[in-house]
């Protein structure tokens, strides 16, 4: 389950695939950075006894992580981030130059 939770955070906040003249740049994992696991924030993962059959036990740890983030970033500062991955950045003088961090929401 951590590992699903951490590809999920890796995911949301450094996986971009970017093309140049029509193909993908990354080639492979040395042009392709990866988090290191100091990255990663302490996570505790409680499993609820359940008499239905074991299912996936990684995956469904990876779907929730780019909303949290996004919601707790949100919640902190009213910043609306809508695009991976997510720019924890602060915002930029101009929308052009941060499209990936949104417009304080309205009261």
């Amino acid at each position: 389950m951590q590992s699903g939770i951490y590809f999920g955070m890796a995911a949301a906040l450094h996986d971009a695939i970017t093309f140049k003249n029509g193909r993908v740049e990354q080639s492979n994992f040395h042009d392709y950075p990866m988090p290191r696991l100091a990255a990663m924030p302490v996570v505790e993962v409680h499993i609820m006894p359940s008499k239905e059959k074991p299912g996936g036990i990684g995956e469904p740890g990876v779907p929730p992580i780019a909303p949290a983030i996004a919601n707790a970033v949100f919640a902190a500062n009213k910043m609306r981030l809508r695009t991976l991955p997510l720019n924890l950045a602060p915002p930029a003088k101009t929308p052009a130059a941060a499209p990936n961090v949104g417009k304080k929401k309205k009261k």
